[in-house]
């Protein structure tokens, strides 16, 4: 998938896992990485679910995790909904949190700025390894495209049976674990069920091609 053509460049940096590019086309923003288009601000319907549907599925007092902050669709939801009391948002590229303090802002309601929020630059395999157990009720994890589709190939430890087991440890006995990906992902449904005895995938049609996808786990085993 490409970026599409004639936007206009709003800022090029180089990120921890290489080249990271802000675009403007039209009224709409797209990041691109690496040459890979990642995400823009059309749609986000998927993006959104991932995170209500798991504030309805949460238990109280409605700590959320959110790993990967995006262009802050996910965020913006999360804080639409009664369930959640505090988010944290671990994202690992500062040029993403920057851009959505600046030129993204507007297209969330500067969400990053809610005394709700919380906002930690880190990778967030490593926060969910060194965390606590039982820090959170809800885990969203709205990482790279997914487990099957990489842009950074770091990313994969996240979806292995290390990473999810620490997503499941970080939660609380009754919370929610959300992974959103790019197209379906039977292989980590199957590592879920290992993990969790409550598993439920959700698809939502992206136009051309494979749905993007919910997953939703609960109960930890």
């Amino acid at each position: 998938m490409t970026a599409e053509a004639g936007a206009e460049v709003v800022e090029r940096t180089t990120g921890r896992n290489g080249e990271l590019v802000l675009r403007r086309a039209g009224e709409h923003h797209e990041i691109v990485a690496n040459g890979v288009f990642l995400m823009d601000t059309r749609g986000g319907i998927s993006e959104r679910l991932l995170v209500t549907a798991a504030a309805e599925r949460m238990p109280p007092p409605g700590r959320m995790l959110i790993g990967g902050l995006g262009v802050g669709f996910s965020l913006a939801a999360a804080l639409t909904t009664t369930a959640v009391t505090t988010v944290e948002v671990v994202e690992f590229e500062p040029a993403v949190i920057r851009w959505n303090r600046g030129p993204l802002a507007a297209r969330h309601g500067d969400a990053l700025a809610d005394p709700r929020v919380t906002v930690h630059e880190a990778d967030v395999a490593d926060r969910l390894a060194e965390a606590a157990p039982a820090s959170f009720d809800a885990v969203c994890l709205d990482t790279d495209n997914g487990p099957d589709w990489l842009v950074s190939p770091a990313n994969a430890r996240l979806y292995t049976d290390t990473g999810l087991g620490a997503a499941a440890r970080a939660l609380s006995p009754a919370g929610v674990l959300a992974i959103w990906s790019a197209a379906p992902a039977p292989a980590l449904v199957a590592r879920l069920r290992a993990l969790f005895t409550e598993v439920e995938a959700l698809e939502v049609p992206a136009g051309r091609g494979d749905p993007d996808v919910v997953v939703l786990a609960a109960r930890s085993r």
